[in-house]
């Protein structure tokens, strides 16, 4: 049972996304959590700051260790994170002595922050490539219906005739531009430690952070782990996506309703009536771009970090931006499937 419908047994096939739902799993947080470990690990001993030969254990630990879970799950009921607990398992086999390098100058929120940064970052350059073939497949109706025309309508009232060439670039330019800003987005590393001044590094702190930031493919960036501008600027994106889709659905679900304007492939079918073929795929696009501009205002709650670190805000981060990733996802997948099912728009 699940809670989620992004998850759910069967609503997941509506909703959810397969390719991105495992950036979100234990797995893939545990393993990008590691791999910061290793990259410190490598960027102080770079540094002169722990010995070479405990950086490789760590990092030859970090690749084959696998964490009891049950232990991690009691540990973050705990500590309200899990990373107390993990680096205290992962302690235990690197060895004694190597131990003692382990972890050095960083806190939790580093570790966690990087682990989402670095899966972001991943998952923004698959939308990117959803968008693309978005934007390829609405260059293809172009190419066949240009010319054909379209009731222009103004406040849900008839205006004046059109052509699709016209509702098109509506529909296009915003995809294109996000997915530019999505080419260009900035993943920042989060590397601030106990209270965002790395304190523990002290004169080193910038060039590790910097090493470490190489490293991982991030952007080298002071701490924000009180300054959710990187959270907000990326789930910002997210909603104006699923928004602009929305829009695309939603002109989509009008016309089907008008008839004439439009054939397409597939559709829901009624089990009460037959004959029905609902718009599903315009549908959800509608319901999930509603979804993510309810959330994102969730998002700019968690702007208010209290001091130099907030657990609830950082809690409320959680509870939001993995559902409104797999959204805007799901969004992606329905708005390309739905583009290829339009066998025609508009009238000769």
């Amino acid at each position: 049972m699940t809670t989620s419908p992004f998850d759910h047994p069967f609503l997941s096939g509506l909703l959810g996304d397969d390719e991105i739902a495992p950036y979100f799993s234990v797995e893939a947080d545990l393993r990008a959590m590691l791999s910061f470990e290793a990259a410190l690990a490598k960027a102080e001993a770079a540094h002169g700051l722990i010995p070479t030969e405990a950086a490789r254990a760590i990092a030859a630990a970090c690749t084959s260790f696998s964490p009891d879970l049950p232990s991690l799950r009691s540990a973050t009921a705990r500590d309200g994170v899990v990373v107390p607990g993990l680096i205290k398992q992962l302690r235990t086999a690197v060895g004694e002595e190597a131990a003692k390098s382990l972890h050095l100058g960083a806190t939790s929120q580093d570790v966690i922050d990087t682990s989402l940064m670095i899966r972001l970052k991943a998952i923004t350059f698959l939308f990117a490539g959803r968008l693309s073939a978005i934007v390829a497949g609405l260059d293809g109706l172009e190419r066949q219906f240009s010319g054909n025309r379209l009731m222009g309508y103004t406040r849900m009232q008839a205006a004046v005739s059109i052509t699709v060439s016209d509702r098109l670039v509506a529909w296009r330019a915003p995809l294109i531009t996000y997915r530019d800003r999505l080419t260009e987005q900035n993943f920042p590393i989060q590397f601030g430690g106990a209270a965002g001044t790395l304190d523990k590094l002290r004169a080193q702190g910038s060039v590790i952070r910097a090493s470490l930031a190489q490293e991982l493919g991030l952007t080298d960036a002071p701490q924000w782990q009180s300054q959710r501008l990187p959270i907000a600027d990326i789930t910002g994106l997210f909603s104006l996506i699923s928004g602009s889709l929305g829009k695309f659905g939603q002109d989509i679900a009008l016309l089907a309703q008008a008839g004439p304007e439009i054939e397409i492939a597939g559709g829901g079918t009624s089990s009460a009536m037959a004959h029905k073929q609902n718009p599903v795929a315009a549908e959800v696009l509608v319901s999930l771009a509603r979804f993510n501009a309810t959330a994102l205002s969730g998002i700019h709650q968690s702007l208010v970090h209290e001091q130099e670190r907030s657990g609830a805000a950082w809690t409320l981060e959680w509870l939001l931006l993995p559902q409104m990733t797999i959204a805007t996802a799901t969004s992606l997948r329905w708005a390309g499937e739905l583009v290829g099912n339009i066998k025609r728009l508009g009238t000769a």
